[in-house]
């Protein structure tokens, strides 16, 4: 986007800062040096993080404060966001496991409340759902901008009139819903609320007592709300209303996510040895998928900068972020939590510096705000400055008038300063296609850009305000010139010779 073009041109003049020292053994104090760095220079106003090896915990902690001014600890619940697709793949896998679902048979088999306006939705198989393969995508369904949704099966009936972009299985497209059929499906064939099935199924078994899901934005607890940054303050600010269970519902703890590590790295066994998953679930989890091999069930696959395989998931509401990350060589595993939006800083990169410190390697300074700092600042100046020639041609409207008829010429001439107003109307239309099509809604689009959106805003009331005072003022001279024996206030004259 244009305005992070810009930052990053200014980006490549800011100060540097000195990156932490890197110890020769990988432990909770180097661990909480390289976090504590990254968190100095960009501003995050809090974090938690969990790293295991094995079945061990190498170091759980909380850093900063809550957005309700808590201090944050490996206690304190968060948004975990799309990391909550690996929670779900490995539901429906427990699911796979037992008997009750087969992972490549049609979804609509175990949940015929599926249905699409398009006959091809008949044959979205259970792994079409979770390699997010199934044909659906944000083009042809738009889960935040349409209306409002409180539940799974609201969420599920919702895709009735929707038709798929490509035929299952073929292509694949990131898309949220296709996380919301899967933990619908989960709900149908246990039988249970899908919070309810994960506290009995794999929460409580993991000993993850802290953990649960929420529905929408308005169900996060006071600790799991972030921020957005403004002009290098971090502003708390309510999630956007939005519904996620499913795709980006769970709410956990560092120190819950530490259990949820060591269980993808065992095997499926948790930290006492209790298993929620067998191996072959969780290898199908961490494999690449015959479409893209990029992604699996649940997770992505890649590589670190050293060439070492990586299983990873990044996550992001509109005010936090969240990175997890497993390492398969080493044995590492790695989460991040972190109450601010990604303007200045986030999880995933902050997971990036960690995986940096785990492999011996040098890592890059983090990089400092400044540059976004200063264009906020610009953006919120420009704001002030249009206010001026708003109240300016309000104040003139009546001189305006007085050289120009209302006539359908003269008002298609004003046409152009409701510009900004459709600008600031489909602005969330425009972020989409700078997104590549992922759909958002008018709040969160909002939210990404709070600054530019303000003197987007500015702009549009003063240009409305002008082109409504000078139609009042030139109905009000189109009326005097119609009064017998009567001239309009400031309407020119001509001198008698």
């Amino acid at each position: 986007m244009l305005i992070h073009a810009l930052a990053a041109l200014v980006l490549t003049v800011a100060a540097p800062v000195p990156a932490p020292t890197r110890p020769s053994v990988v432990d909770a104090a180097s661990i909480d040096a390289v976090v504590r760095a990254y968190l100095d220079a960009t501003r995050i106003p809090g974090v938690a993080v969990a790293v295991t090896r094995g079945r061990a915990v190498v170091h759980t902690s909380g850093y900063g404060h809550t957005a309700a001014g808590d201090a944050v600890t490996d206690h304190t619940v968060m948004a975990v966001a799309s990391l909550s697709k690996s929670v779900t793949a490995l539901a429906v896998m427990q699911l796979v496991d037992a008997g009750r679902v087969a992972l490549d048979a049609p979804a609509r088999r175990y949940l015929p409340e599926f249905t699409m306006a398009d006959d091809r939705a008949a044959a979205i198989t259970v792994r079409q759902l979770l390699d997010q393969t199934s044909g659906m995508s944000d083009r042809t369904y738009q889960s935040f901008s349409g209306p409002p949704l409180h539940t799974l099966r609201e969420a599920v009936a919702s895709m009735r009139t929707a038709r798929l972009t490509t035929a299952p299985g073929t292509r694949y497209a990131y898309h949220n819903p296709n996380y919301q059929v899967a933990a619908r499906l989960v709900e149908v064939v246990s039988g249970q609320s899908f919070d309810a099935y994960l506290r009995h199924h794999v929460f409580r078994p993991l000993g993850m007592a802290d953990s649960s899901t929420a529905d929408t934005a308005d169900d996060l607890p006071p600790s799991g709300r972030g921020h957005r940054m403004v002009a290098g303050m971090a502003v708390a600010v309510p999630e956007p209303p939005a519904f996620g269970n499913g795709s980006g519902g769970v709410l956990s703890t560092a120190r819950d996510l530490a259990a949820w590590l060591i269980t993808q790295n065992s095997q499926g066994r948790g930290p006492d040895g209790t298993p929620v998953v067998s191996p072959a679930s969780v290898a199908e989890m961490h494999r690449s998928s015959a479409v893209r091999s990029s992604y699996g069930l649940g997770w992505d696959i890649g590589e670190t900068p050293s060439g070492a395989p990586l299983v990873e998931h990044t996550g992001g509401l509109i005010t936090v972020t969240a990175y997890q990350a497993l390492l398969p060589t080493s044995g590492y595993g790695i989460a991040v939590l972190a109450n601010a939006g990604d303007q200045y800083g986030d999880a995933p990169a902050l997971g990036a510096h960690l995986i940096d410190l785990l492999e011996g390697r040098p890592s890059s300074p983090p990089a400092p705000p400044t540059p976004l700092i200063g264009i906020d600042v610009v953006l919120l100046l420009l704001s002030l400055g249009a206010v001026y020639p708003s109240v300016r041609g309000v104040r003139r409207s009546r001189h305006w008038a007085g050289h120009h008829r209302l006539r359908p010429a003269t008002v298609a001439r004003l046409l152009p300063y409701l510009l900004p107003v459709l600008l600031l109307s489909t602005i969330h239309d425009v972020v989409s296609f700078l997104y590549r099509g992922r759909d958002i809604s008018w709040l969160q689009a909002v939210y990404l850009y709070p600054t530019f959106t303000l003197l987007l805003g500015v702009a549009a009331s003063g240009c409305v305000a002008v082109v409504v005072a000078r139609l009042l003022r030139a109905t009000q001279v189109m009326a005097a010139d119609r009064r017998p024996g009567t001239q309009a206030a400031d309407t020119p004259t001509t001198p008698v010779a």
